[in-house]
């Protein structure tokens, strides 16, 4: 009876490897077939010149007089005359010619803003990763940090996790070396201008093992080790966006310990609300262990972000009520809702900020920007007034 099990288990595992072998085998195949959707042919986001006057915070006419008497380059033109539309870049150019970068004053503290929920499948990933272009869109110095292994936001980028990178190229080394000091080493440029990314792959799970397994042995300071990493690369952004895994582990622990904000995606749904109200029983809990250990969380702010919404269900209509009266101001206004431009925009390994146009209709592109610019402009008022060199104009603004 044993040697029959043991022929069945070892038939399960060969069977386990084959399929692994055939999926890493056609993802291969898919990345060299779409070449557009890989990370080193991404191009910049473009922008019009009335889009971009927004955006840089002039008209468009000081733009055209910049480049007409030399302080700027004169745009790129078509075979026609028109001009062709401003990469990210050349705006932050602009910014800086015109003094209207908003960057935080060098004694400002970094926003380093976790967005976290312990179920998977509520758009954590990819508010994670639209919040971090946009903030870079607007002109903010961003770094986003991949801390699950499953790579979601990773993909977003164009990354093939397990075939376009190394565990060396993740937080995995320096959370199992403590001689290591800085995270610099796998911060690498994205297609967004003033956007870095910390990359993820399957590797990085093998490092809640060890983790765990020493903070057991009593090293409880690892716990501390993702924000000595984000401290050694804090001073050169204003925002470093943590993508965590959907699980209480070690990673999750040390995500919460490194950051100072948090960002809650609930779709209004029953079960995620109620896994989203373990979630907050399970996070105070671990708030007081972690405060009775020396190692309590700051948090500046606490938001939650209705993902993943379609109103036109009268279940969800409701459930977002109740949400928006049981948060009150925690709850961030603008919902997320469920739109066919982000599933498409995610089957290209892609985000609705990146595409060159509508995958689906105008209508429905145009709806599903404002949704994703009003959730992530509220998030940027909470994170600038974090920054006291801000509380100046956000009272001038009438936002403070």
């Amino acid at each position: 009876m044993a040697a029959s099990l043991d022929i069945d288990d070892t038939h399960d595992l060969l069977s386990v490897a084959t399929l692994a072998q055939r999926t890493s085998s056609v993802l291969e195949r898919l990345r060299d077939s779409a070449r557009s959707a890989r990370a080193d042919d991404r191009r910049e986001p473009t922008f019009p010149i009335g889009k971009a006057a927004d955006l840089v915070g002039r008209t468009p006419a000081a733009i055209r007089d910049a480049e007409k008497d030399g302080r700027l380059p004169p745009p790129p033109r078509t075979e026609n005359n028109r001009r062709v539309g401003y990469t990210l870049a050349q705006l932050n150019d602009m910014r800086g010619l015109f003094g209207t970068r908003p960057w935080r004053a060098a004694d400002d503290p970094c926003c380093v803003v976790a967005v976290q929920n312990f179920k998977g499948g509520v758009g954590k990933s990819t508010l994670s990763v639209h919040l971090a272009q946009y903030l870079a869109i607007q002109g903010y110095r961003v770094a986003l940090i991949d801390c699950d292994s499953q790579a979601s936001a990773t993909t977003l980028f164009g990354y093939v996790p397990d075939l376009d990178l190394a565990e060396d190229d993740t937080l995995y080394p320096f959370l199992r070396q403590e001689e290591m000091t800085s995270l610099d080493y796998a911060l690498r440029k994205t297609h967004f201008d003033g956007l870095e990314l910390i990359p993820a792959n399957l590797r990085l799970f093998q490092s809640e093992y060890e983790i765990a397994a020493r903070m057991a042995r009593g090293q409880g300071g690892l716990i501390d080790r993702l924000s000595q990493g984000i401290s050694s690369i804090a001073d050169r952004f204003d925002v470093i966006v943590l993508d965590p895994p959907p699980a209480l582990g070690a990673i999750s622990l040390s995500v919460l310990r490194a950051a100072n904000a948090l960002v809650v995606p609930v779709p209004p749904t029953v079960m995620d609300f109620s896994s989203t109200a373990a979630f907050l029983a399970m996070l105070d809990e671990t708030i007081e262990t972690l405060a009775e250990r020396g190692f309590a969380p700051s948090l500046k702010f606490l938001r939650f972000v209705a993902s993943k919404v379609d109103e036109n269900k009268s279940m969800q209509k409701e459930l977002l009520n109740l949400m928006r009266t049981l948060f009150g101001h925690a709850m961030v206004r603008t919902p997320l809702k469920d739109s066919a431009e982000i599933d498409n925009a995610t089957a290209r390994l892609m985000t609705v900020y990146e595409l060159d146009g509508p995958v689906t209709s105008s209508a429905v592109r145009n709806r599903c920007l404002t949704y994703l610019d009003g959730v992530n402009a509220e998030l940027e008022l909470d994170i600038r007034a974090m920054w006291p060199s801000h509380l100046g104009r956000l009272r001038k603004e009438g936002l403070a």
